[in-house]
């Protein structure tokens, strides 16, 4: 990849892109996976997986050089373990202030445990929890944070970082990680749960979101070398916002936008002065 000139780098990644979107958007719009028993979408995430074994060949590039490496055992399970932390260690804040904010409105609260998919406009199509239930949501979650770690932080970060250094190459993976989830606002809008003015504040809102965790899970590549801090924090989130539910007698998850975002941002605080100390070590 190494001979690849910055304009062929940005063409490869963009028509890449280009290809795993258009399966999201017939996977979202039309065949609705997540309003199945399984609760996600993850025939475009097994599309994404597919699709990167191929250009991997294409580009004689292996697994273990996009950030797939198993060669370092007690190392990459450090990495793993750090990614758990941080997902574990933010959320537990978040939703302790959600609750308190809650608490300070007079509100009762309680904690549901169940399996949802996501919504902007709250969660849909709740299965009530059982072995089963928990074993999809695992399995697709698993899924998912393969495919999207191995697209944004593997294969795209690995070949812009080549031709643009690794600080645009990040701002490269992220932005177009904060533009692949905007499918979920263009979902709102067709079916009629949003109005356009909204939907183009949360679209924004969107990028800037999914942006900082892209920009964080880049930030742990590049320090760690390998993909897996990202991966396991990847699935702790979802995990975590599918399954553990705050309800009061006027709704449920009524703050999980708010809560999802000092999570993000506290996870980034962390990791960028990680980062910054790693520097001057």
């Amino acid at each position: 990849m190494t001979n690849l000139t910055k304009k062929k780098t940005l063409a490869v990644i963009l028509i890449s892109y280009l290809i795993c979107s258009i399966i999201k958007y017939i996977e979202f719009f039309f065949i609705q996976t997540d309003q199945t028993f399984i609760a996600d979408n993850v025939i475009c995430k097994i599309f994404c997986i597919i699709f990167i074994v191929v250009v991997l060949r294409i580009y004689k590039l292996s697994f273990a050089e996009i950030g797939f490496n198993f060669s370092n055992i007690k190392k990459n399970l450090l990495y793993a373990l750090f990614g758990f932390a941080l997902g574990i260690g933010t959320f537990a804040i978040s939703y302790s202030v959600e609750i308190i904010i809650l608490l300070a409105q007079g509100k009762s609260i309680s904690l549901g445990f169940y399996v949802t998919n996501f919504a902007l406009s709250g969660a849909t199509n709740s299965v009530e929890l059982s072995l089963s239930a928990l074993l999809i949501c695992i399995a697709g979650n698993v899924i998912n944070v393969i495919a999207e770690e191995g697209l944004f932080r593997g294969f795209f970060l690995h070949i812009a970082k080549e031709s643009f250094g690794f600080k645009k190459a990040n701002y490269i993976q992220a932005l177009l990680f904060g533009t692949w989830h905007l499918v979920t606002v263009a979902l709102e809008v067709k079916n009629g749960t949003m109005n356009i003015p909204t939907a183009a504040v949360m679209a924004i809102g969107y990028i800037v979101l999914a942006g900082i965790l892209a920009l964080e899970w880049g930030t742990c590549v590049s320090m760690t070398g390998v993909l897996w801090a990202g991966i396991c924090e990847h699935f702790f989130n979802n995990f975590i916002g599918n399954t553990l539910h705050v309800i009061t007698e006027t709704g449920t998850d009524e703050m999980q936008i708010a809560r999802i975002v000092l999570s993000n941002l506290l996870s980034l605080i962390i990791v960028l002065l990680i980062n910054r100390k790693k520097k001057k070590m």
